[in-house]
């Protein structure tokens, strides 16, 4: 074997690594932090949740960890969902999955617009869009909605998301 070689592919390998995960960095402002949220939805049902993210497997993925109301009546409050976030290289796009204590699978893909990370999915017939617009260091505002790219075409939620203290 070449030994001259061998630096030159360590390099390329680390940098194709470095470039996988780097495609993450959107989350850095999140992550090993816990936001916390207070609001109502359109409907009048009360929002509350709490999310902590984290990095995990070598930073590869993000993890939400999130608390809310866990029945209907929004009477108890507990571990709610479990995220997933990736990049997809083949696909060259963010990829989620949203698990929820009722046995619910929410996927989609995450857009990077500046600081703000716009969440795209389906649920039902219709395409959701969850916005985390960033405010400042502990702020950010939170919009669920109908989303056309420009412009919200109809809000289902606004709030704002706090750093926890």
């Amino acid at each position: 074997m070449n030994f001259k070689i061998v630096p030159l592919l360590v390099y390329f390998l680390s940098a194709l690594a470095f470039a996988q995960n780097n495609e993450l960095e959107a989350f850095d402002h999140l992550v090993d932090k816990t936001w916390e949220a207070n609001g109502s939805w359109s409907s009048g049902n009360k929002f509350k949740q709490e999310v902590t993210y984290s990095y995990d497997l070598d930073k590869s993925i993000v993890i939400a960890k999130s608390k809310g109301f866990t029945n209907e009546s929004q009477t108890e409050y507990g571990d709610r969902n479990h995220g997933i976030r990736k990049y997809n290289a083949k696909e060259k796009k963010i990829e989620f999955w949203e698990f929820d204590v009722f046995g619910g699978l929410t996927s989609g893909t995450v857009e990077v617009k500046d600081r703000d990370l716009y969440y795209q999915y389906k649920y039902g017939e219709s395409i959701v869009t969850d916005c985390w617009e960033y405010i400042d260091d502990a702020t950010y505002k939170y919009t669920v909605g109908s989303y056309n790219g420009n412009k919200w075409e109809a809000v289902y939620l606004q709030t704002t998301f706090k750093l926890k203290e």
